[in-house]
């Protein structure tokens, strides 16, 4: 079973995705199937089917049972059963997503605009996944880090936090958790919200306003690299204003200078956005002393990489 974090053939990466498009996986989830049984529920040519098919088949995805189609267990395991150390679900589906822009890339050298875009609700679902997987792993990690040294109870503003890990993890820990996030995202996201814990969402959009304090902290989770030096200027003032004396806001995202990913992850950013892009830590560390915020070395916790910064009385 092929390793879905990373695809070695790009004729496997879209014939997966494609498979998940077409509802494939979806269709075999809850048992097998026959093959014109599989085309009458994805509403597929059935020939075409038979070929995608027996190239899952062959790649470890699906496999056959008597006369029927049928999710291998691994495969089952890496989509559906959240129990499983393998579990990835559907993020790999954000890139698959992105590949029609990437595609692009020689206009947009061009011209300096982004690919267009027009995002469906499978796209942002996808995405809000793909976040969600990410942030899993280390959202324990950071929010001890974040946390750590601020009084009991704090109030925490997490902009852009609609996958909800790193928000559950502070709470898990004792914060009350203000997430703010576009409305889209909060519609799609606040059904999944845990009643248990102090989290609520508010609908916005953080380059034109924020929630009111004040907050011990602010946490920007991977959200400076879709903006350029302006955005992140305006947002670290007015994240500077919305925290109490000696509050700290803790940036989570690629630093550029530390190797190769976020000099890559930019060209995503050119990709896909007007301004965004990754900022060294000396650009990070200017554009927040000019907001009035004492600067912290950078720290690294797993793949994640952390700017801590203090609010100055």
């Amino acid at each position: 079973m092929p390793d879905f974090e990373s695809f070695q053939l790009p004729e496997e990466f879209l014939i997966t995705g494609a498979a998940v498009k077409a509802g494939i996986f979806k269709a075999l989830k809850n048992g097998a199937l026959t093959l014109s049984e599989l085309a009458a529920v994805t509403g597929s040519n059935q020939r075409a089917l038979w070929t995608v098919t027996e190239a899952l088949v062959s790649l470890g995805y699906l496999e056959h049972e008597n006369e029927k189609i049928k999710l291998t267990q691994e495969c089952y395991s890496v989509l559906y059963n959240k129990e499983s150390p393998r579990y990835q679900g559907f993020s790999f589906m954000h890139t698959y997503h992105l590949l029609p822009r990437w595609l692009e890339l020689p206009n947009i050298l061009r011209t300096g605009k982004p690919a267009p875009k027009r995002e469906s609700f499978d796209e942002k679902r996808s995405f809000i996944e793909a976040m969600s997987h990410y942030a899993q792993q280390d959202a324990a990690s950071i929010a001890e880090y974040c946390l750590q040294g601020l009084p009991a109870g704090p109030e925490v503003l997490d902009i852009g936090g609609g996958p909800l890990i790193v928000a559950g993890a502070f709470a898990r820990k004792g914060a009350t958790v203000t997430i703010l996030d576009l409305p889209e995202v909060v519609d799609m996201m606040e059904p999944e919200l845990d009643p248990g814990l102090p989290v609520r969402m508010v609908k916005g959009d953080f380059t034109e306003s924020l929630p009111e304090g004040p907050f011990d902290l602010a946490y920007l989770g991977n959200i400076c690299h879709i903006y350029g030096e302006k955005e992140n200027r305006k947002l670290f003032v007015d994240v500077a204003r919305k925290l109490m004396d000696g509050g700290r806001v803790i940036i989570n995202d690629f630093i550029r200078g530390t190797g190769p990913d976020p000099a890559v992850f930019a060209v995503n950013m050119l990709v896909n956005t007007h301004s965004g892009g990754t900022w060294t830590f000396e650009q990070y560390k200017s554009w927040l002393q000019d907001a009035g915020f004492s600067v912290a070395p950078y720290v690294e916790i797993g793949d994640s990489q952390l700017i801590k910064a203090h609010k100055q009385s």
